[in-house]
């Protein structure tokens, strides 16, 4: 045995009784949630603990503000694109009218003329709902109120070419044509700082002489529908009597004192929820 070595173990043996005392009563202490914690939730304390709750932000319920019951759904990426033209016509390759877009996605496209209508709260639908949408403005018709239409475009909406004084072109020379199309052109760029390329003549009215026209003053397509929102309900120019994938809506100006254009767009958007579509840009298909 080595010098000492029993004392070691005699001492070792004296303290071992006072660990294990020690390990004892910390497990103890433990147990009944008495030891200090670390963890600084614990020290708050039971109860205080009790009331943190992790943050989780609220589901957006803007939706049902505007008349909807679900939300409406976002539309498929789709790369901006410009469709084929019409045939050469005496030579020339005129654009084509459309009132359909051909297309796989589940969309269709919310279209509004005129611009008499200039409720601010629609500013605030389109921006809760990010709602694609594309105003086909009339100088003549919206007057000093382009500052509204420029809220809305940088919100995303299009703003497209409706003509100066909202004249039935078919029939008209050329010249009257060119003014009214053209001088839309011009009043735009000045006012908004844009030069559209889709355009719709008023009332759906045109002839060649107006896609010569239209040519001549840098537009790309004309956009007609093939729904429109009344007072009452969709109604539609030709084919079947419900939406369907591509299809171009007209949200017509109320010429009554009927539903508001809030009302209006939130009942076209749940017949088109109705049909499991959605709202798509239209300027990103033509």
């Amino acid at each position: 045995m080595r010098p000492g070595a029993g004392h070691r173990r005699a001492g070792s043996g004296r303290r071992r009784p006072a660990r294990y005392a020690g390990a004892f009563l910390a497990s103890a202490l433990l147990l009944a949630g008495c030891a200090q914690s670390v963890d600084p939730i614990e020290r708050l304390g039971k109860k205080a603990a009790e009331r943190v709750r992790p943050h989780r932000a609220a589901p957006d319920q803007s939706y049902r503000r505007w008349g909807l019951t679900e939300p409406l759904a976002s539309p498929p990426l789709h790369p901006a694109r410009t469709l084929a033209l019409s045939p050469p016509t005496g030579g020339r390759t005129l654009p084509r009218a459309v009132d359909h877009v051909p297309t796989p996605d589940r969309v269709v496209f919310l279209t509004y003329d005129d611009g008499a209508e200039k409720d601010p709260r629609f500013v605030d639908m389109v921006r809760e709902l990010r709602l694609p949408v594309s105003m086909f403005l009339t100088d003549s018709v919206v007057g000093p109120g382009y500052g509204h239409f420029a809220r809305l475009h940088r919100l995303g909406a299009g703003i497209q070419n409706h003509t100066l004084d909202h004249r039935a072109l078919a029939g008209l020379p050329y010249a009257g044509q060119r003014a009214e199309i053209c001088g839309q052109q011009e009043r735009l760029s000045s006012r908004l700082g844009l030069r559209p390329r889709l355009f719709r003549p008023p009332y759906g009215s045109y002839d060649t002489t107006t896609l010569r026209a239209a040519t001549d003053c840098g537009i790309s397509t004309v956009v007609l529908w093939r729904a429109a929102m009344t007072p009452t309900d969709l109604v539609y120019t030709h084919g079947e009597h419900h939406l369907r994938p591509g299809d171009i809506i007209l949200v017509g100006p109320d010429e009554t004192t009927g539903p508001s254009l809030r009302e209006r767009t939130a009942r076209v958007l749940r017949r088109v929820q109705q049909r499991g579509l959605t709202v798509g840009r239209l300027e990103d298909y033509l």
